[in-house]
């Protein structure tokens, strides 16, 4: 079943791109485990639309009580720690979404990741982007649409390129088995996206495994 647009959908994980992408590859009746979940948008379509059976990770108390408000069970929980209290291959998916520039230890949890699920789905922030280089030129840490907050007020700690994401699966000997470069543009640059991801995508989803 896709996740198609619905301007009357009362989830509004149609603002972002990713999401719906997502959405789309989770099977029917997957087990799925979303790590640093927010409030609960993305699982609870899933829980809907596919019937998966969903659980979500979430440090923030506010987004704790939305999931609750939204019927989706969550557990709060730090993702810059071991994640001990999941059994290994008890998810079909574990995903992370527009996070993993936030941890301490991008590369530890991977690692966690696909202890726990089968496969990982990554959505990541392109700080490489075209935008964000040009602001850099004129010698300042850039802030953009996609990048809002400045660099003394972001959780941002690990800011990377696609390409940095590739080197690092490769050097921990993660499987990339698919790469979505994504653009929020509405103009020409979308369709430069898949062209030179590292450049033109704004994020970009992966699928990892073992």
């Amino acid at each position: 079943m896709k996740i198609a647009h619905n301007p009357a959908d009362s989830e509004p994980i149609l603002s972002r791109r990713d999401l719906v992408m997502i959405a789309d590859m989770i099977p029917e009746n997957a087990r799925v485990l979303d790590l640093g979940c927010g409030s609960g948008r993305l699982l609870r379509v899933l829980k809907s639309r596919k019937n998966a059976k969903v659980m979500g990770v979430e440090l923030d108390q506010d987004k704790l009580i939305q999931c609750m408000e939204r019927g989706v069970p969550v557990i709060q929980a730090d993702l810059n720690e071991p994640l001990s209290l999941f059994a290994d291959h008890s998810y079909d998916y574990v995903i992370l979404s527009r996070t993993l520039q936030a941890v301490q230890r991008p590369d530890l949890i991977l690692q966690e990741m696909l202890r726990i699920g089968g496969k990982g789905i990554i959505s990541i922030m392109n700080f490489g982007q075209l935008d964000a280089r040009m602001q850099m030129l004129t010698g300042h840490m850039p802030v953009t649409k996609r990048l809002p907050l400045k660099w003394y007020d972001t959780p941002n700690i690990h800011p990377g390129m696609l390409s940095d994401f590739r080197d690092m699966c490769k050097e921990k000997g993660i499987k990339i088995l698919k790469e979505l470069p994504v653009s929020q543009h509405r103009d020409f640059l979308r369709f430069l996206a898949p062209v030179c991801p590292n450049l033109f995508a704004s994020n970009a989803i992966f699928v990892i495994s073992k």
